[in-house]
């Protein structure tokens, strides 16, 4: 993205294939143009402001909520995963996000 944003590289193209938000985070989904590339977008929103992003390319992702309560802080409940790492018709590396 480092290269995208920077103008170093101009022959990325996102296609957005998802938008989901649940609380301050919003998660983008998405291919390049010839579906080579798999890539997931995790924005942290404040009053507005995009206050933190985090970018995954070829990754298969899992959100998780971290119950802040110790009782059942063994057990987090997944709130979003990637769709399109699924049909990527090839192994991909599995991250989990806990928020």
């Amino acid at each position: 993205m480092k290269r995208l944003l920077t103008g170093e590289e101009d022959n990325f193209h996102f296609v957005i294939h998802s938008v989901d938000a649940f609380g301050p985070t919003v998660i983008a989904e998405g291919t390049d143009l010839t579906d080579s590339v798999v890539w997931v977008h995790a924005w942290t929103v404040s009053d507005g402001i995009i206050t933190q992003v985090r970018e995954y390319f070829n990754t298969s992702l899992i959100v998780t909520r971290v119950p802040t309560d110790a009782s059942s802080a063994s057990h987090c409940l997944p709130v979003w995963e990637s769709r399109l790492s699924i049909n990527a018709g090839k192994s991909l590396p599995g991250l989990v996000l806990a928020l």
